[in-house]
C-alpha cells in the first residue's frame, strides 16, 4: 500500500506543520472503550515494566478481542515477563495469551470468555514495520504512543488530534493542579468510573497479584497521608532530583508517584488500580527482598520503603526529604550497661561503680515508634479456650515516659534502656510488635490493643523542654493496618479515614467497604498512622 503524501497547513509562526486529517480522522468510532476499560490496567502493567510501546485500540480480531503493542526498542527478555502471562517471541513480534493473566471479575472468579484473547507486541511504525502491515491487513487504524501520549492513524501515519480522546490519555497519565489537590480533603464527592461503578478517589482497591497484600496495605496507608500524597501527586516536586549514573532507586519514586495519581484519579475507568508497576520497582530496588509471589512482613516492608524513598529523594541524615518532614520525630535514649549475670555480687557491684557502667544519654531520630505488647497468657479459661488479652494503648506507650526501663540483650552485652520523646512529627507511626522471630519459628502475640480513635494526648511522654515548645500534642488516627490469621499464613487489611467525609473504610486488596469506627478497635492492629491535630482542623475528624 503506497503512502499518500501528507496534506499540511501552517498554523502560526514557528509552529510545526499539521496534517489537515489530524482533526478529522474517520476511524475514531472503531475504538472499543469497553475492552479498553477491561484490559487497560493489566496491559499497562506489562508495558510499563518492560517496553516503550505503541498501542492500537480497535474492536474486532479473528483470534478474539486484540490490541496491538509495538516498540522501536529491543525486545525484553522473556525471563522478565510476569509468570501470570504466557508469551512467545518470534522475530519482532510478541504474542501474549491472556488466559494466563488471571484477571478476576468482581466476584473473584476467572472470566473464561477471555481464554482466546491475545495481545501482540509489534516493532516499528514505518511502511516495512509489522504495525504498518497489521493496520492494512486487519483495518486497525488508531494507535497510541504510550510514551508521548499521542494518537496516530496507520497506515496513513498522521497524528490524530481530537478532544474525545482525552479520557484515555488522562487515565494513562493523570495530572493534578494545585487547586485540585487543595480540595481533595474538603469534600466527599463520589465519582462514576467508565464501567459504571462509583468510588471515592483515594478509597479504591489494589489488585493482589499473588501474595502482595502486605505491600498493598502499606501503600494504601501512605496514599491517605495528605502531605505525602500531595507531594507525589505533583511530578514537578521530584522530577528534577539528580541521582548518580546507573542508580535505580529513583525508579521507586517515579512508580510511587504514578500510583498516587492513579489512586486519586477522579476519572478512572475502573474503581480499582493495579500496583504491578510499583511492585516491580519494589522487587528490583529491594534486590528481591520483597516479592509479589511471597508473603512479606508489613513492618519490614514499611521500614525499607520509607528509608529507600528518603534516600532516592536525595535525603541524608542531615538533609531532609518529604519523608522526614512528615514522619520524623526525635527522642532521648538513656542507656546503662549491665554486668554479666554470671559474675559474683561483689564483682557486679565493683563494675557498677566504673564509668563504663554509668548511664549514658544520646539523641536519636525516628520514623516510627515500636510498641511492645505484654507477653500473651498461656493458660486457658474454664471453657478450655485461650484467653485473648487486652491492653490499653497508653500502657504500651509508657515505654516512652522517661521512667520505664527495659532490658535489651546483644550477643555479648546487656543494657537497660529508657526513652523519652523530644519532638513529635506531624504524622506519627506506631508499630505494634506482634511477632517474635528466631531461627526456628515465628510466634504471634494476639493481644488486642484498646485505643481511642481521636484525641490521643502524648504530652506526658515529652521532656519538660519539649512540653514547653510543642503546641499540639494530641493525635487522631487516620490509618490502621491489621494482620489476621497465623504468623506465616495470615493476610493484611487496612482501615483508613476519608478526610472529606469523615467516614472510615476497610480495604483488603480489591474489596472496599465502609466500617463503623467502633469496629476498628476490635482488630489486631499492627501499624497505625496518627495525624497531629492542628488548630484549624481539630473538629474535622469524626470517631469515638
Amino acid at each position: 500500500m503506497s503512502k499518500r503524501p501528507p496534506v499540511t497547513t501552517k498554523r502560526g509562526r514557528g509552529r510545526a506543520a499539521e496534517d489537515r486529517r489530524s482533526r478529522h480522522c474517520p476511524y475514531l468510532d472503531t475504538i472499543n472503550r469497553q475492552d479498553w476499560v477491561k484490559w487497560t490496567q493489566p496491559l499497562l502493567a506489562f508495558y510499563a515494566s518492560y517496553i516503550h510501546p505503541w498501542l492500537t485500540l480497535f474492536s474486532h480480531h479473528p483470534a478474539g478481542v486484540c490490541w496491538i503493542l509495538t516498540s522501536r526498542s529491543s525486545a525484553p527478555s522473556l525471563s522478565h515477563i510476569s509468570t501470570s502471562m504466557r508469551a512467545s517471541y518470534v522475530g519482532n513480534t510478541f504474542k501474549v495469551r491472556w488466559q494466563e493473566l488471571k484477571i478476576p471479575r468482581r466476584d473473584g472468579a476467572p472470566d473464561s470468555s477471555w481464554t482466546e484473547s491475545y495481545v501482540f507486541f509489534l516493532a516499528g511504525r514505518g511502511q516495512k514495520s509489522h504495525a504498518y502491515t497489521h493496520s492494512v491487513q486487519f483495518s486497525h487504524h488508531v494507535f497510541l504512543n504510550l510514551h508521548t501520549l499521542k494518537f496516530y492513524c496507520l497506515p496513513d501515519n498522521y497524528e490524530i488530534i481530537d478532544s474525545s480522546l482525552e479520557d484515555i490519555t488522562y487515565v494513562l497519565k493523570p495530572t493534578f493542579t494545585k487547586q485540585h489537590i487543595g480540595g481533595l480533603d474538603k469534600h466527599g464527592k463520589l465519582y462514576r468510573a467508565y464501567d459504571g461503578t462509583t468510588y471515592l478517589p483515594g478509597i479504591v482497591g489494589l489488585n493482589n497479584i499473588k501474595a502482595n497484600d502486605y505491600a498493598n496495605a502499606v501503600l494504601q496507608a501512605f496514599s491517605n497521608v495528605p502531605p505525602l500524597r500531595n507531594y507525589f501527586l505533583e511530578e514537578e516536586n521530584y522530577k528534577d532530583i539528580r541521582r548518580p549514573p546507573g542508580d535505580i532507586m529513583f525508579l521507586l519514586v517515579q512508580r510511587f508517584g504514578e500510583l498516587m495519581r492513579k489512586l486519586w484519579n477522579p476519572r478512572n475507568f475502573k474503581a480499582h488500580v493495579s500496583p504491578h508497576e510499583m511492585l516491580q520497582a519494589v522487587v528490583l530496588c529491594s534486590k528481591k527482598t520483597f516479592q509479589i509471589t511471597k508473603q512479606g512482613d508489613a513492618v519490614d516492608f514499611m521500614t525499607w520503603f520509607l528509608n529507600a524513598l528518603h534516600g532516592a529523594l536525595g535525603g541524608t541524615k542531615k538533609k531532609p526529604s518529604i519523608i522526614t518532614k512528615v514522619f520524623q520525630g526525635s527522642m532521648r535514649i538513656f542507656s546503662k550497661k549491665l554486668p554479666h549475670p554470671d559474675l559474683l555480687p561483689e564483682e557486679k557491684e565493683a563494675l557498677l561503680q566504673t564509668e563504663e557502667y554509668q548511664e549514658q544519654m544520646s539523641e536519636s531520630t525516628f520514623l516510627f515508634l515500636t510498641l511492645d505488647l505484654p507477653t500473651a497468657p498461656l493458660y486457658k479459661d474454664e471453657k478450655e479456650q485461650l484467653i485473648i488479652p487486652q491492653v490499653p494503648l497508653f500502657n504500651i506507650l509508657g515505654k516512652f515516659n522517661g521512667n520505664t526501663e527495659k532490658e535489651y540483650k546483644t550477643y555479648k552485652e546487656n543494657f537497660l534502656k529508657r526513652f523519652q520523646l523530644t519532638k513529635l512529627p506531624p504524622y506519627l507511626i506506631f508499630c505494634i510488635k506482634r511477632f517474635t522471630k528466631n531461627n526456628f519459628f515465628v510466634e504471634k502475640n494476639p493481644t488486642i490493643v484498646n485505643f481511642p480513635i481521636t484525641n490521643v494526648d502524648l504530652s506526658e511522654y515529652l521532656t519538660e523542654e519539649a512540653q514547653a515548645t510543642e503546641k499540639n500534642t494530641s493525635y487522631d488516627l487516620v490509618a490502621n493496618i491489621v494482620h489476621d490469621g497465623k504468623p506465616t499464613e495470615g493476610s493484611y487489611r487496612i482501615h483508613v479515614l476519608h478526610h472529606g467525609t469523615g467516614k472510615w473504610y476497610e480495604m483488603q486488596d480489591l474489596q472496599v467497604i465502609d466500617i463503623l469506627p467502633q469496629m476498628i478497635t476490635l482488630s489486631e492492629a499492627y501499624i497505625q498512622i496518627w495525624k497531629r491535630q492542628d488548630s484549624s482542623d481539630t473538629n474535622n475528624h469524626r470517631g469515638v
